[in-house]
């Protein structure tokens, strides 16, 4: 019998592999709580919760957190308009951190030392979880039994786990044939499976105010305005329409490339709704700087430093660029593509007269030939160096 060694709180999911640790870590001689999320994934809630008393649990904590990863997660990344490497919308890395708060405040409610996790020792999210805990609660110890060599040489592969998973009676929801289970919030699922593509059109206006506030119908007139209501009915729509798949390669921080499937139904709509409202509306330099922000936001998030400085810093940067980012954005879906019908605000800089070829408006077409002057001054100096040195070199 092992020697008692206290409470860990272990970040619960009722999969193989969670079901697993929280029986290995009672061999060990924690004391264990299980902190399930609720981010907006298809789960028996319930039944997890039974689960994991029946294997053993002292206490099950099972929180809804999907309006707090929405509106404190999802919505800054719909501002930044966040993509690692061009393609990523982030789904699990925003979720991480989300998650890690309330593992946190359960591990400090109960006065736990420790907190666990099932995230691989050759993935991201062991990476996003312990940073974000770190971060949150400095003194708190984390066990990551992937990383530890008597649970890794013990279970090298899934068969293990399942062997003993069958010697300690845990029901598990996958088989040798099919071992892998899905990573799924409200902001996508990941997994190998295809997303069937529907064809019918659906065209909803959706309107901007810094973050999306409501999104209406026009075939039916349904309207959702709350941010969860408005994310869940998109991801609806969008879902049948097969938009937002992707099948990547990746850059995992810890150093490897990975292959990731990724479907992202609301969030490609409001990526797109939001990058059209933004052009309209944001001065042309503001948003370069701003880019460049995304860009680095997105790399921050995806190696888990949502909780850092640097990345607070940043938000408010974004956040503070948002000001005039306000309209209406028409679109509609079709066989997994996002298409903008038009747009409308009341802070666009676009000035119809301004760029009209039938109205002059406040512009004096000879200006431009200065303009043009002054702007290749530049290149001719660099070509007539060029000649010069070619010259020399034939020589």
């Amino acid at each position: 019998m092992a020697q008692p060694k206290g409470t860990v709180v272990l970040a619960y999911s009722g999969g193989l592999d969670t079901s697993c640790i929280l029986v290995w870590l009672k061999e060990q001689g924690y004391d264990v709580i299980a902190y399930l999320a609720n981010i907006g994934q298809k789960e028996d809630f319930e039944a997890a919760r039974k689960k994991a008393l029946a294997l053993g649990a002292k206490k099950v904590y099972i929180e809804d957190v999907s309006r707090e990863f929405v509106e404190s997660f999802i919505w800054p990344a719909v501002q930044a308009n966040a993509l690692y490497e061009d393609r990523y919308l982030l789904g699990t890395a925003l979720a991480r951190p989300c998650i890690a708060r309330g593992l946190v405040g359960i591990a400090q409610q109960e006065r736990a030392a420790y907190i666990a996790h099932g995230a691989t020792g050759k993935g991201n999210d062991q990476v996003r979880f312990e940073l974000s805990c770190y971060a949150l609660c400095p003194k708190i110890k984390v066990v990551a039994p992937w990383r530890l060599p008597e649970f890794y040489q013990r279970f090298p592969g899934r068969r293990e786990l399942m062997d003993y998973a069958k010697k300690h009676g845990i029901p598990v929801p996958v088989t040798p044939q099919t071992p892998w289970s899905m990573d799924e919030n409200l902001m996508h699922i990941r997994s190998g499976a295809p997303v069937p593509s529907n064809p019918h059109v659906q065209s909803s206006p959706l309107h901007i105010h810094c973050v999306p506030v409501k999104v209406t119908n026009t075939g039916d007139g349904a309207t959702r305005s709350s941010a969860l209501e408005l994310f869940v009915y998109l991801n609806d729509i969008a879902g049948k329409h097969g938009v937002g798949r992707i099948d990547i390669v990746e850059n995992r921080f810890v150093g490897m490339k990975s292959r990731g499937i990724y479907e992202t139904p609301a969030g490609t709509i409001l990526y797109h709704a939001h990058l059209d409202i933004e052009a309209f509306t944001m001065d042309r330099e503001v948003r370069k700087i701003k880019q460049g922000l995304s860009l680095k936001f997105s790399e921050l998030v995806y190696n888990g430093f949502w909780h850092s400085p640097e990345c607070e810093f940043l938000r408010e940067c974004i956040g503070r660029s948002q000001e005039p980012v306000v309209g209406t954005v028409r679109l509609s879906v079709f066989k997994g593509h996002v298409y903008i019908l038009g747009r409308e605000s009341p802070r666009s800089l676009y000035n119809e007269e301004l760029v009209s070829m039938n109205v002059q408006g406040d512009y004096e077409p000879a200006d431009a030939t200065g303009f043009i002057n002054i702007n290749s001054l530049r290149l001719k100096e660099y070509h007539r160096l060029q000649s010069k040195v070619t010259v020399k070199q034939d020589e």
